[in-house]
């Protein structure tokens, strides 16, 4: 039996409490600001699900630029130099985007079906098993196990249907968990991280959650915290993923909150001058995920309001 290997804490959370405390406090906070303008819903989610369909596509090898992947989805123009397979790729993942939320919309259960129906809309002319599972074994290079045979595949993903829709308490360490159950399974010859991560979105989706994007800078990153659950410790992972969720939460509050000095967004540069720590120390405890901060391309930015709360906390 495949299991997500998962090492509790004492307090029988895998989830950094004080990030877990900046989310729930920044989820009240934007849900207490709806409802939200509809014509800046559809501006911000229209943004976020390009950079989400770049970002996902790019961590798998995807050679388009962002700038590309928009001219793709909103016009259909292609560049000449890249292969057709990466514009087909956009266009896919943008309508699986709009799937998942059909479905976080319409349906409380998530079912296999959907997940088949998920791949099977990024797969679309890319593979001849799209929305079908794999019938032969495949290596897993660089995780740290080999994936379940292909008698294995339905129970397993059985399995993974009754755990996703029993009842959950946290619910981004089960996003996260999700996520990495789909993943070690492999149920499909290709295309499984972008299914799995497009999964774990839609049970962020139906509880009210912005997209999180997991991005392609911190492809590094991302591919090392799986191999740690391979190995049995799903800590590290659950963190990756809930400081991206704290990224777009900050990203719609900004959008969306009432403009003021304290919570523009400012570069960790400019934060020096409102205390008293570096910058190399800021962008360390934006890393470990221990501040406020949201990661943009490739630079950190934080709000003085975000500031002052560590700094206080601090004190």
């Amino acid at each position: 039996m495949v299991s997500d290997n998962t090492k509790k804490r004492v307090t029988d959370m895998l989830i950094n409490e004080g990030t877990y405390a900046r989310i729930k406090e920044k989820k009240s906070e934007l849900d207490s600001l709806r409802p939200l303008s509809k014509e800046q819903v559809e501006k911000l989610h229209h943004q976020m699900n390009i950079e989400f369909t770049y970002n996902s596509n790019a961590i798998e090898g995807n050679t388009l630029t962002l700038q590309e992947t928009k001219l793709t989805i909103e016009e259909g123009i292609t560049v000449g130099g890249k292969p057709l397979k990466h514009y087909t790729e956009a266009i896919n993942h943008e309508r699986a985007l709009e799937k998942i939320e059909a479905i976080a919309k319409g349906k409380k259960k998530v079912t296999l079906e959907d997940v088949q129906e998920i791949h099977g809309m990024i797969m679309k002319s890319l593979s001849d098993y799209a929305g079908r599972y794999r019938n032969r074994r495949v290596i897993a290079t660089g995780a740290g196990f080999t994936p379940p045979n292909p008698k294995e595949i339905i129970p397993l993903m059985v399995e993974l249907e009754k755990w996703m829709n029993s009842p959950q308490e946290n619910i981004i360490e089960f996003a996260a968990l999700a996520h990495y159950r789909l993943v070690r399974i492999r149920p499909f010859f290709d295309g499984n991280g972008r299914t799995s991560r497009l999964l774990m979105n839609l049970i962020l989706f139906r509880s009210g959650y912005p997209p999180t994007i997991l991005k392609r800078v911190d492809r590094g990153k991302y591919y090392r915290v799986l191999r740690e659950a391979d190995r049995g410790d799903s800590v590290p992972l659950v963190n990756f993923v809930a400081r991206a969720v704290e990224q777009s939460l900050n990203i719609y509050l900004n959008a969306f909150k009432k403009p003021t000095s304290k919570n523009e967004m400012i570069s960790l540069a400019e934060a020096t001058k409102y205390c008293d720590y570096s910058q190399e120390y800021l962008s360390l405890l934006s890393r470990r995920g221990l501040i406020g901060a949201t990661k943009i391309r490739r630079n950190w930015f934080i709000t003085r309001e975000e500031l002052e709360k560590y700094v206080k906390r601090m004190k």
